[in-house]
This record gives C-alpha cells, sequence and structure tokens, in this order.
C-alpha cells in the first residue's frame, strides 16, 4: 500500500470516528468508564427528565441526580444499595430526607408553603417527634 493510499485509509478512519463521536453526543446514554474500562457514571436522558448516576468501584449505583417533571432530585445510598438521604425541590418547596440502613425514613425536614417542618420517626417508621 503507498503512502497516499495509507494517507487516505486514516483520513476515511478519522472521518468515521468523528461521525460515530458526534451521534453518541446525541444519545439517550452516555457512558463514563474508569482506566480499567468500568462504567463508573451514566449521564441519561429518559421521558422524566435528564439524569446523573455514579457508580463506585464495585458498579452499585452511590448518587444519583435527576431533574424530573416535578423538580430535581438528589439521592444517595450507601454500599448495598439502600437509600440513606435524598433531597429534592417540588412545587411546595425543598425536601430532606434521611433514611436508616434499611432504608426506613427516619428524619425529614421540608421547607413549605406553609413554613419549616421537621419530623423524626423511629425504626418502624413511625413519628416520635414532629413540628411545628
Amino acid at each position: 500500500m503507498t503512502t497516499e493510499e495509507r494517507l487516505a485509509k486514516v483520513e476515511r478512519e478519522l472521518a468515521d470516528l468523528r461521525a460515530e463521536l458526534a451521534a453518541g453526543l446525541t444519545t439517550r446514554q452516555v457512558e463514563i468508564v474508569d482506566e480499567a474500562g468500568e462504567v463508573r457514571a451514566l449521564l441519561t436522558v429518559s421521558a422524566d427528565g435528564p439524569g446523573l448516576e455514579l457508580l463506585d468501584e464495585n458498579g452499585m449505583g452511590r448518587a444519583g441526580l435527576i431533574v424530573g417533571k416535578v423538580g430535581p432530585g438528589l439521592a444517595l445510598t450507601d454500599e448495598h444499595g439502600k437509600h440513606r438521604a435524598g433531597l429534592a425541590v417540588g412545587k411546595d418547596g425543598p425536601v430532606l430526607s434521611l433514611r436508616d440502613e434499611h432504608s426506613t425514613p427516619r428524619a425529614g425536614l421540608i421547607v413549605g408553603k406553609d413554613g419549616p417542618g421537621l419530623i423524626l420517626q423511629d425504626a418502624a417508621g413511625k413519628a416520635i417527634w414532629s413540628a411545628p
């Protein structure tokens, strides 16, 4: 193969790669991998809205961010996949939820139209203290 033929081949391959890259930037999901090729982050767009999920070294989703129809939300999970904390902003205001190792809600804070509210719950999810 002559130098000119090699150059033409490389230019075609480069053009194909650019086209694939451009198409990949308009996809519904982008995977970001680490140096070992393991997926560590996902950027997606669904009917609910755009989302970002961050995965730990074991491939477990640990943090998720979504901008949904009712507003943005952040979810944090432990190493077992249990939801432990959440923060969302809805039409009535922001909400913070803290959960135990079984994903049972244990504390919640809301700032709504009527003012702030705080609730503490026992291991069964029963309210043990709240204000107002």
